[in-house]
């Protein structure tokens, strides 16, 4: 039995949508445990082998031994865990204990997943705020970190937090961000201000009188436990030993999580295309998700908004000032900052190297795009600066020349239609286009299952992961595996493209073989014909367009390089509405369909282009 590691986040969240499923497998001895949540192994092992061979299978399939079906799932980055006593009954006890005059606490385990285990209702008289707290054999509440539940009695709850010692200074230091902490949450919600405890970090936070299930709160807690048991503790600091490399599961997850589903690869292809060169053009069907796409991940890895802005061009934009601005005229020490904050961006971007910022500029063709943004297309090859102003004449903070720093990054968001404008070669050469399509299914799928999308939830979640990001983005390596059979193909294009003067030079060349070096680092499932399949069709494809007379032959040719077998491509495949385009004779799926589109509305209408509304 083979699986890939997203045959088996697959048949996570399936058991995540239906609860249910796990009544009928539960385990009984070890659970998988997966982003704070435990699961039945067999069971996650069954529903993936339901996925990809029709059929459930059993521990009786392995032997009976269940080495085999963990170390598939271990092999696959997944942790076994055995299963563990559930403090949910503790808990419970434990804050109808707090309700009374009570301050006896001999009848609490004193351990739990290896920890110290600690309860407190006051010395003498009773606690405002009693407390469990979790602790290792380094850590003492007087003067360190911990896990801890702290019952605020007066509110009516119970917060599971990332505990500070307030007795002495802690040496050590939760490696977090973006948490709030519990004076900042009482304040957003109108409590005052906490009696105790207000520097610690919220984890959860509960209705005491109306507690989530026991699986909820236990799973809470070990989620939070086992991050504090894989921290490292040194004389200076504690920190998380494993370095945040960029995981490209996590992201998709995440953006599943708050119902955002998007097409097989489109999730690595625009982070790989982000990785390669900082430009990326997402363009398509209005309503498909580009903009969605692209404000969902910069606030995913950002830490906050002021590393991103998302800004609608308008169609009067004639000149770059909507972006940056222009020296006022009347008084010579003044320059004048665009309302945008565009400017801003760039300037805190070239201050704050280690962290990524992102520029998204939404329908970018409703204005000719050479009229504003012919300064950062020409610095984007040259690594020159955009002069701004005459050296020494303004004196309000803004540079004379301004740089585009390489952690800076650019979507551009393209809708086709009669009032938008058509892109040059200057400026696709200069990026990734990345097509956004609706099929069927996808559609089906949507209209079955409507959900609200949640994307508050999605801020600084991968914000540990921006390091990594742009380590990944500095990378100058290019594809080595398989590169005869990738020059081989970028040849055969570029022949047929020359026809018709799309042909492609050097710089695309260099940047398609780092585009397939990054899908291979984000995903190594992919194989050499999905990854050129993919730089065809984002690098290749794009700057194609003409009359029938002009472009069918090309087109003709360029699908016959897409296929192989006896099949003739205008009757089996442009002609056919059925063609099966994910069929084994295929080479390039995604370039074909396109293809054969660019094909039929030459024929339909005279004339195609790679843009469609």
């Amino acid at each position: 039995m083979e699986f890939s590691r997203n045959d088996l986040l697959e048949a996570i969240n399936i058991i995540d949508e239906n609860p249910a499923l796990r009544n009928k497998r539960s385990s009984s001895t070890y659970d998988l445990f997966f982003e704070g949540k435990t699961y039945p192994p067999i069971l996650v092992l069954s529903i993936a082998n339901q996925l990809k061979n029709g059929k459930e299978i059993f521990l009786v399939d392995f032997d009976n031994k269940v080495d085999v079906p963990f170390r598939i799932l271990k092999d696959h980055g997944f942790k076994i865990i055995r299963k563990i006593q559930s403090y949910y009954n503790e808990l419970i006890k434990f804050l109808q204990q707090a309700r009374t005059a009570d301050q006896k606490t001999s009848q609490y385990q004193k351990s739990f997943l290896d920890l110290s285990a600690n309860v407190s209702f006051g010395k003498g008289a009773p606690a405002k705020i009693p407390w469990i707290s979790f602790l290792r054999k380094e850590v003492a509440t007087s003067n360190g970190i911990y896990p801890v539940y702290l019952y605020y009695k007066k509110e009516g709850i119970l917060i599971l937090a990332y505990g500070i010692s307030e007795t002495n200074d802690s040496k050590f230091h939760w490696p977090i961000k973006q948490h709030q902490t519990i004076e900042e949450y009482f304040g957003q919600n109108n409590l005052g201000k906490p009696f105790r405890y207000g520097r610690s970090y919220i984890y959860k936070v509960y209705d005491a009188n109306n507690m989530p299930d026991q699986r909820t709160i236990d799973e809470d807690l070990i989620s939070l436990l086992e991050f504090y048991k894989s921290l490292e503790l040194d004389d200076t600091s504690l920190r998380d030993p494993k370095p945040n490399n960029f995981d490209l599961l996590i992201l998709k997850k995440d953006l599943i999580n708050v119902n955002l589903k998007f097409s097989e690869t489109l999730t690595q292809r625009f982070v790989a295309s982000l990785l390669t060169k900082p430009f990326v053009i997402l363009t398509g069907l209005a309503g498909s998700g580009k903009t969605k796409l692209a404000q969902a991940f910069v606030q995913w890895i950002c830490q906050d908004e002021s590393q991103y802005r998302i800004i609608p061009v308008g169609a009067d934009w004639t000149n770059r000032e909507p972006l940056l601005g222009y020296p006022n005229a009347l008084k010579p020490e003044e320059y004048v900052k665009p309302d945008s904050g565009v400017l801003d961006l760039i300037i805190q971007a070239n201050n704050q190297p280690d962290l990524p910022h992102f520029l998204i500029l939404d329908e970018m063709n409703l204005s000719h795009v050479e009229r504003y943004f012919a300064d950062f297309l020409s610095v984007m090859e040259s690594k020159e600066e955009i002069p701004l102003y005459a050296e020494g004449t303004v004196q309000n903070g803004v540079p004379a020349r301004l740089k585009l720093p390489s952690n800076l990054f650019i979507i551009g968001t393209v809708n086709i239609d009669e009032t938008t404008n058509m892109f040059s070669p200057k400026v696709l050469d200069r990026a990734n286009t990345i097509e956004f399509r609706v099929t069927q299914d996808e559609m089906k799928n949507f209209l079955s299952n409507i959900k609200d999308i949640n994307m508050g939830t999605l801020t600084g979640k991968g914000a540990g992961m921006a390091k990594s990001f742009l380590e990944l983005a500095a990378s100058k390596e290019f594809a080595t595996a398989g590169i005869t059979e990738i020059n081989e193909a970028l040849l055969q294009f570029f022949g047929e493209l020359k026809k018709t003067g799309a042909e492609f030079g050097y710089r695309s060349a260099i940047e398609i073989l780092r585009l397939i070096h990054q899908l291979t680092v984000l995903d190594h499932t992919l194989t050499a014909h999905q990854k050129i399949d993919i730089a065809i069709m984002q690098k290749l494809l794009p700057k194609l367009h003409g009359s029938r007379r002009k472009l069918c032959p090309v087109l003709e040719t360029l699908g016959s390089f897409c296929i192989t077998g006896d099949i003739k491509i205008i009757k089996d495949v442009f002609e056919n509405v059925d063609f099966d385009f994910n069929g084994t004779n295929v080479l390039y799926s995604l370039s074909l369909e396109k293809i054969s589109r660019m094909y039929r509305g030459a024929i339909d209408n005279g004339f195609a282009s790679f843009a469609e509304a």
